[in-house]
C-alpha cells in the first residue's frame, strides 16, 4: 500500500512539473539581460588586463551578445542575441535595445564552445546605422578587435580609426576579435515582446523613451560606465 503511494505522489509531481507553463518571451529576454551584465562586468576586468579604461568611456554605445558561437575553431557560430545601450550628452545610458547577430562565419581567433562578445561603439554614426537597418561590420562602418589592457590605447595605429572595437571571451579566454563581414540588427520581436508593445529601437536608444523598465533592464544600464 506504501509503495502505491509513494508511486502516486512520484506521478503527481511528474505531472505537475511536465504541466509548469514555459517561460515566457519577456521572461527569457529578462534572462538574456542578466546574462548580458554579468559578461560585460566579468570581460571589463577579465584577468588578461580587460578593457581600456579610456575606450569604455569614450563609447557612444556598449553592445553585448552572450553565447554567440556554437562551433569550432575559426569557423564559429552563425548566429546570436544580445542588448545594446547608448548614453546621452549627460552620462545616462539608456534602456537596453535587443539586438541581433548573424553572418557566414564570425572569425572569432579562439575557440569554444560558446563565445560571449562585447561591442564598443565609438562614434554616432556607427550607432544610428545599427537602428535604422541592418548592416555589416567592416562594411558599412569599420571594426576593429579591440586592445586589452586597462592602459592600452585603442588607437595606437594611426592609420586606424575604428568607429567598433569589438572583443570576445570563450573558455575563459579573452581577447580583442575581428567581426569582418557580420551583420547587426536590432531584434523587433524580441524588443516588443519585452516591453509589452511596438516601440522603434531609436526611441529607446537615444530618446531613452521605453513603456516600462523592469529591474533587469535598469540593472544593465546602471553597470555601464
Amino acid at each position: 500500500m506504501l509503495s502505491r503511494v509513494i508511486k502516486i505522489l512520484a506521478l503527481a509531481a511528474l505531472a505537475a512539473g511536465l504541466l509548469e507553463p514555459p517561460a515566457t518571451a519577456q521572461e527569457k529576454q529578462a534572462v538574456k539581460l542578466e546574462n548580458a551584465r554579468f559578461v560585460y562586468e566579468e570581460m571589463v576586468d577579465a584577468k588578461g588586463g580587460g578593457v581600456p579604461l579610456s575606450l569604455r568611456t569614450d563609447a557612444k554605445c556598449i553592445a553585448v551578445i552572450p553565447h554567440v558561437v556554437k562551433g569550432g575553431f575559426l569557423v564559429g557560430g552563425r548566429h546570436g542575441n544580445g542588448v545594446m545601450s547608448c548614453h546621452d550628452d549627460e552620462g545616462h545610458w539608456s534602456p537596453p535595445v535587443f539586438i541581433e547577430i548573424s553572418g557566414a562565419s564570425l572569425g572569432l581567433q579562439i575557440g569554444g564552445q560558446a563565445s560571449d562578445l562585447v561591442l564598443f561603439f565609438m562614434t554616432d554614426k556607427a550607432a544610428r546605422s545599427l537602428m535604422n537597418s541592418k548592416f555589416t561590420l567592416g562594411g558599412d562602418v569599420s571594426v576593429a578587435a579591440g586592445p586589452v589592457g586597462k592602459e592600452a590605447q585603442p588607437n595606437s595605429d594611426p592609420n586606424v580609426e575604428a568607429e567598433i572595437y569589438s572583443y570576445a571571451r570563450a573558455r575563459g579566454l579573452f581577447a580583442g576579435v575581428s567581426l569582418q563581414g557580420s551583420h547587426l540588427a536590432p531584434d523587433q520581436k524580441a524588443i516588443e515582446s519585452y516591453y509589452g508593445e511596438r516601440i522603434f529601437p531609436e526611441k529607446i536608444a537615444f530618446e531613452h523613451q521605453v513603456p516600462r523598465y523592469p529591474p533587469e533592464a535598469r540593472d544593465f544600464a546602471a553597470s555601464l560606465p
